[in-house]
């Protein structure tokens, strides 16, 4: 694990570099949740940002029939579900498809037998219930796994072929290759091909964020501050982090580069 990267605090963060974000790419659970839920002043913070026509894009682990939902309902410029698995665009467009399944009856089953495996040995591990509206991953709650139990699920993942991952919520069986990254890069390169990397700040709080924090691809990330419990845990580490928790972090950063334009302008 590399820990040779400082994080700095958000207050640190220059008004230039922020000025120039146009798109905000954010995990949702832990990172626009409070609690497990969306509050008043997330939602006037994406209303704020839509108003200055700051894109937000949603880069969640959730399934693609949640995310299909949610991001037609919020104003977001569409969503990345199932850690990079497919992308919903905005206005109720057909969903694309980001990691390529030949034949997806085959493809659930071989994630039913993985999970079955892994139960003999970890017979406490319960599927989580948003499964059935899954297409690219299988999902099981994380709730009560310790840390050595984790990683000991991963290395079983990667022994069967298949990648691993883990938020606040859910643990993640998932195509190898298949990352919030990987995804979130594809997007970009074909929908928002205008954007470079410094117009764009990558958000998150868990290891399933954690390729969201690479700074060869995203120069300007930032943790909100609940993922201070992971970063010795993280190979790669965001940039800044905010003083605030969950989803008021997410308002805290929406508010310094909405002062940041003020400023400019």
């Amino acid at each position: 694990m590399s820990k040779n990267l400082s994080v700095t605090p958000l207050s640190e963060v220059s008004s230039t570099h922020l000025s120039n974000i146009r798109l905000i790419a954010t995990d949702m659970d832990g990172t626009l949740t409070r609690r497990g839920k969306f509050t008043p002043a997330l939602l006037q913070a994406l209303e704020d940002l839509a108003t200055t026509n700051i894109k937000v894009l949603i880069v969640t682990g959730r399934s693609a029939g949640w995310v299909s939902g949610l991001s037609s309902l919020m104003p977001v410029a569409g969503g990345i579900a199932e850690n990079g698995g497919l992308y919903f665009p905005p206005d109720n467009q057909k969903p694309v498809v980001l990691t390529p399944i030949a034949d997806l009856a085959k493809h659930r089953q071989h994630l039913a037998t993985n999970f079955e495996k892994l139960k003999t040995q970890f017979p406490q591990i319960q599927e989580s219930t948003d499964n059935r509206f899954r297409i690219t991953d299988w999902t099981f709650d994380v709730a009560g796994l310790s840390q050595e139990e984790l990683q000991s699920l991963n290395n079983l993942c990667q022994q069967m072929g298949w990648g691993f991952t883990y938020s606040n919520v859910q643990c993640h069986i998932k195509p190898q290759g298949q990352d919030k990254a990987v995804g979130l890069l594809q997007v970009l390169r074909e929908y928002f091909p205008d954007y470079s990397p410094e117009q764009i700040v990558t958000v998150g709080d868990s290891p399933n964020d954690e390729s969201l924090f690479d700074r060869h691809y995203f120069p300007i990330s930032v943790g909100v501050a609940n993922v201070r419990e992971y970063l010795d845990k993280l190979q790669y580490q965001p940039a800044y982090i905010t003083t605030a928790a969950e989803g008021e972090g997410f308002c805290e950063l929406s508010s310094y580069i909405l002062q940041s334009l003020n400023t400019r302008n």
